[in-house]
């Protein structure tokens, strides 16, 4: 689809890192953005700079969810482009030994079930509200494209690393429905993608010492840097206009594989 002013688009996450590169990405071709985050200064600061309009919206509550497009639709109309950026990433082995007093502590299960409620139950409680919608819309293209839904993932996915077996369970869900989610939604014209990160320079990185920042860098095959969180917006971009690309999974990593830590 063409990305102009006549589209409005959502993006979770839109508050910080690779959601506000996708904001402003698209916010630049003049598609109306919704914001949809927590952080409600900044969320809001950004919205009014884009002149988008910003919503407080929690991905796991269904009700503060369809508030959210609620809000969204007021301003700007049926979305045809959800782009799913929000979540979380704390670190934690399944089991580990404290090395002072030797005692066994296993994975924090609230911890592991709020991995996987925020980042995969969330997408797809995004997912199924904007797709509801976009079904009834009019297509824009000759093909009947009616929308595109663009979920984060990550290269945690298929590289899993010590310590992140809740994340990458959480992202490996969300490669997992990304077939059957665009299988479900091919014939109403709604196309289905997901983005697998790398290491990106997001507000994750932010805290990090300078040595750590290059290590890790320097750990990526080519170019050997962080990515750029607009360089995500970038492929987003791509999936919109390329009408092929549907139930893809596709690595933004430059050639890294992640070893055990």
């Amino acid at each position: 689809m063409k990305l102009n002013n006549e589209v409005s688009a959502v993006v979770t996450g839109g508050a910080s890192g690779l959601g506000e590169a996708t904001c402003r990405m698209l916010a630049g071709y003049g598609v109306k953005v919704a914001i949809f985050d927590l952080n409600e200064d900044v969320g809001q600061a950004i919205a009014e700079e884009l002149g988008g309009v910003f919503c407080s919206v929690d991905v796991v509550d269904t009700d503060s969810v369809a508030a959210g497009f609620e809000v969204a639709r007021a301003a700007h109309g049926q979305e045809r482009v959800l782009v799913n950026c929000a979540g979380i990433g704390p670190p934690m082995k399944t089991v580990s030994r404290d090395r002072n007093t030797g005692e066994v502590r296993m994975h924090d299960l609230g911890l592991f079930a709020k991995v996987i409620s925020i980042n995969l139950i969330g997408s797809f409680n995004c997912i199924a509200h904007s797709a509801s919608g976009m079904i009834d819309l009019d297509p824009v293209t000759e093909d009947g494209e009616r929308g595109l839904i663009v979920n984060t993932g990550s290269v945690a996915a298929e590289d899993g690393q010590i310590g992140q077996a809740a994340y990458a369970a959480s992202k490996g869900g969300i490669k997992g429905m990304t077939l059957p989610i665009a299988r479900d939604l091919s014939r109403d014209g709604v196309r289905v993608n997901t983005i697998l990160p790398g290491l990106f320079k997001t507000p994750l990185f932010e805290g990090l010492p300078e040595d750590a920042v290059r290590a890790l860098s320097a750990s990526v095959p080519f170019p050997s840097r962080l990515g750029r969180p607009e360089e995500y917006a970038a492929l987003v971009e791509h999936m919109c206009v390329n009408g092929m690309l549907n139930a893809e999974c596709i690595r933004l990593d430059g050639a890294i594989r992640m070893g055990p830590k």
